[in-house]
């Protein structure tokens, strides 16, 4: 019974090791069939690997440069180098610096971020009083200060005592605007005019 037993795991044995030889002569064959497009494939693996790579260090740095730009520009609003930097390595932060820079000196400046653009036309139009530029900032749909604008608009109508025409502008303020409360006051004031 041993003998057989013997016999029998030799067998197994070999079979296994035939089923092996089996499996590596297909992968074999596998391989030199598609052998180009497999090196294609592993070689566009690595090179999108190390562009990957390449490319969030290009941004980081790009990133850590304009950071180190903008605080120098916050230091010092007249350093030219430091705007120049800026304007090569983020456009957004170099339009905020614009901002900044033309807030602080009242000067024009062409701001090509359309929200920055706007919080200064509708300063300038405060500091200057003009109803207009306040009631074409208001009208715009995606302004981000329209209540501000309207209240502003009413309250320098009041200063010029053209009481109904701040009434009506009042009315254009939602009730659930954070302003709201600034408009109650002010109708309370128009009462009496």
């Amino acid at each position: 019974m041993s003998l057989k037993e013997n016999v029998d795991f030799v067998k197994e044995e070999l079979n296994s090791e035939e089923k092996f030889l089996e499996s590596f002569v297909k992968v074999e064959r596998f391989y030199k069939k598609y052998k180009l497009l497999i090196i294609v494939g592993v070689t566009i693996l690595v090179l999108g690997t190390i562009g990957y790579n390449v490319k969030n260090y290009i941004n980081k740095s790009n990133k850590l440069e304009a950071n180190i730009a903008f605080n120098e520009l916050l230091k010092n609003p007249s350093d030219k180098e430091a705007l120049e930097t800026l304007k090569n390595s983020n456009v957004k932060l170099y339009n905020v610096a614009l901002y900044l820079q033309a807030k602080d000196s009242h000067e024009n400046v062409e701001i090509n971020e359309r929200y920055l653009k706007n919080l200064l036309e509708y300063s300038k139009a405060i500091q200057s009083s003009d109803v207009e530029k306040l009631n074409t900032l208001s009208m715009q749909n995606d302004f981000l200060l329209k209540e501000f604008a309207l209240f502003n608009k009413a309250l320098i109508l009041t200063q010029q005592e053209k009481y109904s025409e701040a009434k009506e502008t009042l009315k254009l303020i939602k009730q659930d605007s954070k302003v709201n409360d600034l408009v109650v006051l002010l109708n309370h004031y128009l009462l009496t005019k």
